[in-house]
């Protein structure tokens, strides 16, 4: 199975932190993920780092952004490179093959919605647990209502079958 990532967008909490994702749009599963006090290419690559060391990049799989300005970077670009995955971005002014990212901020928003931490460990917490404890785990219509696990463990048995 070949993971492709989705593009990575803010969510800026009343905390300033900002949160990047990285998606597996076979899965629908959050696979990587990081959130920092800043807007620069490090925080996309952390989230990049740790969907790497998880083991959820394969090599030669697309990794597809947008055209923001951390995403264009060399230090992305370079990590990329790295990691031997194929850089991928969309039209300027085409949001369609975004939409995987878009549903994923659009549930967090909805579950969390607008909320004013008391600091930026507790905003961490909140947005991790509803990552690892809600999202990653809840049923997709996408896949026939298939958790992200349940999605991964179908297709690796399906190319097992297939060898």
């Amino acid at each position: 199975m070949s993971a492709e990532p989705a593009t990575a967008r803010d969510l800026k909490t009343a905390l300033d932190n900002w949160t990047k994702v990285w998606l597996d749009l076979a899965t629908r599963e959050v696979i990587g993920y990081s959130m920092a006090d800043h807007h620069r290419a490090g925080l996309v690559v952390d989230a990049l780092d740790m969907a790497a060391k998880l083991g959820r990049l394969q090599p030669g799989c697309v990794i597809h952004s947008d055209r923001g300005s951390e995403y264009t970077s060399t230090q992305l670009r370079d990590k990329i490179r790295e990691l031997t995955g194929r850089q991928s971005m969309g039209r300027t002014g085409i949001c369609y093959d975004n939409a995987a990212a878009e549903s994923f901020w659009a549930v967090l928003k909805e579950e969390i919605g607008t909320r004013f931490w008391p600091d930026r460990a507790t905003a961490r917490a909140y947005i991790f647990g509803f990552i690892e404890t809600f999202y990653n785990r809840r049923r997709h219509i996408t896949w026939g209502y298939l958790t992200p696990h349940e999605t991964r463990m179908r297709c690796q048995q399906e190319q097992a079958l297939a060898a």
